[in-house]
């Protein structure tokens, strides 16, 4: 199978309520659809995390983001469009767009623009963005490779798109777009 035809049918895959998972810039990702309430809750259950944490948002362009930055004041845009797409993380005040368990228990989003080329493939094929959170059971190290994801989580995904990490040594840094506090450096 093409690395294109992984990606369709990881895409499909995410479409149809699954879990799957990717090379991001520093770790293995899980992802899904971040408009299902159901997969939302698949992951929380397969990774065992609080939902309370709340969940990463990715897209491959700025322009995936539109729904979640509408009513953004425009002065707030600037950090945004100068770290993106990168490694930055970004804390956005929530317009209402974000699924519950997405947002947590927080007022905010994380959202981040991915330069990585996978993430950005998996995400023109899905047609917008899509959650990302490590490749682990909570408070466990983050899976490097496609085969740690299988020993890990074995056939509970709907897909495993093979490929490089981005080159990070660290998960991306968080930040709070608002105050400018680092959550994650």
């Amino acid at each position: 199978m093409s690395e294109n035809d992984v990606i369709t049918a990881a895409a499909n895959a995410m479409r149809e309520g699954a879990v799957i998972a990717y090379p991001t810039e520093a770790v293995w990702g899980l992802g899904c659809d971040p408009d299902n309430g159901e997969a939302l809750t698949a992951l929380l259950r397969l990774k065992q995390r609080d939902p309370a944490k709340g969940l990463i948002l990715i897209a491959g362009t700025i322009a995936q983001l539109d729904e979640w930055l509408r009513d953004l004041p425009f002065a707030l845009h600037a950090p945004l469009v100068s770290s993106w797409p990168g490694p930055h993380t970004w804390l956005v005040p929530d317009n209402g767009r974000a699924h519950p368990l997405l947002r947590g228990g927080h007022s905010c989003v994380a959202l981040r623009v991915s330069d990585h080329p996978t993430v950005q493939a998996l995400c023109d094929a899905f047609g917008g963005p899509i959650v990302s959170t490590s490749a682990n059971l909570a408070g466990e190290a983050p899976a490097m490779s496609a085969d740690e994801i299988r020993q890990h989580f074995g056939n509970r995904l709907g897909a495993v798109v093979d490929g490089p990490l981005g080159g990070l040594d660290r998960p991306t840094t968080i930040r709070d777009l608002v105050t400018g506090r680092v959550l994650r450096a």
